[in-house]
Parts: C-alpha cells; structure tokens; sequence
C-alpha cells in the first residue's frame, strides 16, 4: 500500500514533466521555425496541445506545419495521460482505503511512545484489546487484505505492508515508538523482524512470540526484550488447574483487562509523588488511605520483590503491585492523582 500510495504522486509527476516538456518544445519549435514572439509561440503551443482549433498567430511555412503535425501527435498523447492521471488521483482521494491510509498516517505522526503490533492473527487481537483497554496508542501492521477489511474501525489503526521491510516498520513510527509486538506464526519471521527493529531503534523495547524452543534463544540474541511462547504458556496453565485448581481460578479472576473491572494495578514512583523524594511502604499507608494492599515492589535496577516489608523504601525509578477490588483501585488512582 505504501508503494502504491507512492507510485501514484509519481505519476502525476511524471505527467507534469512531460507536459513542461512538451510545452518548452512547442515554444522553442514556434520560435525557431516561425520567428514567432515568446507569446505568440506560448500561444501557439497552447491551442494546438488543447486543440482548440483557433487560427494561427500568421501563416505556416512547410517546416513549421511538419513541426506542428509533430507536436500534436506527441502533445495529444502526453495530454490524454496527464489527464487521466490527475482524474484517477482526485476521484481515489475519496476511496475509503486511501482515507483510512491517510488516517493512520496522521496518527502515526502526531503521536510518540506508541506500540507496533505485528500481525493481526490471535495473540495479535489480544494484545490490541489490551491495550485498547488502558487507552494506549497503538498501530497494526498487517499485510493481509482480508484482514484489514474485516477489523478495521475507528478503534484499529492498521497499516497494511510487509514488517521484514525496514521502510513499513518506518511507515509504522518505529523511531518514536516505544514498544513492538512481534506475533507472526513463523519464528524466522519474528527473528527477522526482531532484527531490523533493533537495528532502528535501540532503546525499542521488543516483545516476539516463539513456537519452537530452539527459536528462544536466537530471538533474545536478535534483540528482544521478551520472548513469549503461547503453547507452553496455554499448556503450563492447563496442568495448572489439574494440580493447583483453586489457586489458578482465583488468579483468573484477578482482572487486569480494563480500568473500570481491575485488580491489580502497576504504579510508577513518578505517578505517585512528584516531589520524588523517598519513602517507605509503612509512610504512604496505602492500606487504611485506599483499601489496597502493595503485592510486589520493582527497584530501579530491576529486581522484584513479592509482598515486600512496611519498612522497603520506595526510591525514584521503582515501581510497586498493588491489589484490591476495582473501587479500591479507582480510589487509590484519585488518592495519588493517577
């Protein structure tokens, strides 16, 4: 889409050189053959490209009715194109692919942080309803026209092309993106793709789904952050309930989909004070002030903590797990100004 998009303000530039050139031969041509004035040859050029029809500026001598015998027969040509070129683009203005292209591409370029998500299959439906849940902006690259036309709404910005090609991931806003989803069926695919997006966009952070356990390790290498294999996941989770029933139907009903329905919140250290000055779990008292209880604590370094101590201190750069019911959540979010 992207090429066609493309190719298409190429021919109308194509179209504009020939007519420029045509019109500079049949002004030069008047001139050299009839000693017109740099007018009249304008003029002549004019009404025998349009032919019109109107009278000659004066006589022609033989040289100069061969000459314009000759730039009728190309102007005619060059004419028709141009024509039919510019008709073509002003009436797919109003196609609902090129609107909907347009679109997309406004968004694209007026938004930064976004995510790309690669291929539009199932986990690539799931993540998009995820993210549509926390309102965070996001753009599908799909090559399949079948796709496209069946998901596409207000909600869903798909961009259709080919993401092994660094000039879609481009298209797509990957320089200001500030996550992918790689979710192609094929791991050669995802490796692919994986690569190129590093290689743009270093600080990317890069989450590839894998089918096979050899794959693993050389999409890590490629450069993504996460590596996600749906099988063993969905397989885990079924011996899961076989072994520990009660506790995997707890979880499954712990709702991290939407904002009104959640129960387990991620915060930033920078979304709850904006005087970033430290403190510790037992001094922001989140239990008595919002009713939720901190599960789990991130440093700035990145290690994790499970049901941290009232005495863990809170420090620039952290982030904390809090769970409660979704009342809880929505208070705590008005507690903090979140």
């Amino acid at each position: 889409m992207i090429r066609m998009y493309n190719w298409g303000r190429s021919k109308i530039y194509i179209a504009l050189i020939l007519m420029i050139t045509v019109i500079v031969i049949g002004v030069l041509g008047f001139r050299f053959f009839s000693d017109y004035s740099w007018v009249d040859a304008l003029y002549m050029t004019v009404i025998t490209m349009s032919t019109v029809g109107f009278g000659e500026v004066q006589p022609l001598d033989d040289n100069a009715k061969l000459f314009t015998v000759f730039l009728i027969t190309i102007s005619v040509t060059i004419f028709a194109y141009a024509v039919s070129v510019i008709t073509e683009y002003i009436v797919s203005k109003s196609d609902p692919k090129r609107v909907q292209y347009r679109k997309t591409q406004k968004m694209i370029h007026q938004i930064e942080n976004h995510t790309i998500i690669i291929g539009y299959g199932r986990n690539g439906r799931q993540a998009a309803i995820k993210l549509l849940a926390y309102d965070k902006p996001f753009v599908i690259v799909e090559k399949e026209d079948e796709v496209i036309e069946k998901y596409q709404n207000e909600k869903l910005f798909f961009l259709k092309g080919n993401a092994t090609e660094d000039e879609v991931l481009i298209e797509a806003g990957i320089r200001n993106a500030s996550c992918l989803i790689c979710t192609l069926p094929e791991d050669a695919d995802n490796l692919f793709i994986v690569l190129s997006s590093r290689q743009i966009n270093k600080d990317l952070k890069i989450i590839s789904r894998a089918s096979q356990d050899t794959s693993y390790k050389k999409i890590r290498l490629a450069g993504a952050d996460n590596v996600i294999m749906p099988d063993r996941i969905g397989g885990d989770h079924m011996a899961s309930l076989v072994v520990v029933p009660d506790l995997i139907e707890f979880l499954d009903n712990l709702s991290i989909v939407g904002k009104r329905s959640i129960n387990i919140e991620e915060i930033s250290f920078e979304d709850m004070f904006e005087d970033q000055k430290e403190r510790t779990i037992l001094n922001i008292n989140m239990r008595s002030r919002t009713g939720c209880t901190i599960i789990g604590y991130k440093s700035p370094d990145g290690e994790y903590v499970v049901n941290p101590e009232a005495n863990t201190v809170l420090k620039p750069g952290s982030k904390i797990v809090v769970l409660g019911r979704p009342e809880q959540i929505n208070l705590l979010n008005k507690e903090f100004g979140i």
